[in-house]
């Protein structure tokens, strides 16, 4: 296996590693009778991460992300790109997203719309993709849909920081704004894709 697909493997195993570190134990196993024995050791683990989780993941979600960029340079610039590097890139990417968004769902910091709208584009374009594939046509990534990336990042490695370390200076939700203008763009991004490839799924056809 070459080195960019280490890489993509390597932010898959990342996914459930971030959510370990935004979502705390959940109450009905820490009170489980059947570990009971551990339940210090499980009460001591969310008021660690209560404390430090959201940064830990916010770094975790860095470096993940980082690598999406990193594993396609090296596979261009050594001619390393595989079918299996096709295939797993995008769901990594895909995952570590969803999985992100999923976990800020559930600790309250985003509302489930904006993960609804980000996830559906993203299953919109998959699926626009493989009908054009099994046309022999070659949807590439856009740079919208690459500023659309780079946007939802921002936003919710902003949410995962809850705004630190700009909090320390203003009470501006650059946060909130954040994951609004990433929604704004999805939306439009998903639309500009459909608009430039219409043909792919023309209804009379």
């Amino acid at each position: 296996m070459n080195l960019p697909n280490k890489l993509t493997i390597s932010r898959i195993i990342l996914v459930p590693v971030l959510m370990i570190f935004i979502i705390p134990i959940p109450d009905a196993i820490i009170n489980a009778g059947i570990l009971g024995f551990m339940k210090p050791q499980m009460i001591a683990a969310n008021e660690f991460l209560a404390s430090y989780g959201r940064y830990i993941a916010a770094g975790i979600f860095i470096i993940a992300s980082s690598t999406d960029a990193v594993d396609g340079y090296i596979a261009r610039k050594r001619k390393l790109v595989t079918r299996f590097g096709k295939f797993l890139d995008p769901i990594a990417d895909k995952l570590l997203v969803t999985a992100a968004l999923l976990a800020l769902v559930q600790s309250g910091d985003i509302n489930g719309w904006v993960a609804m709208i980000i996830i559906s584009r993203e299953f919109i374009v998959t699926g626009l993709r493989l009908v054009a594939a099994g046309e022999g046509i070659v949807i590439a990534a856009s740079n919208l849909g690459k500023l659309k990336t780079v946007l939802q990042d921002v936003a919710i490695v902003a949410a995962l920081l809850d705004n630190f370390p700009i909090s320390l200076f203003t009470d501006f939700p650059f946060d909130d704004y954040a994951m609004l203008f990433a929604v704004i763009v999805t939306i439009y991004s998903l639309y500009d894709y459909l608009k430039k490839n219409s043909r792919v799924i023309d209804i009379n056809t």
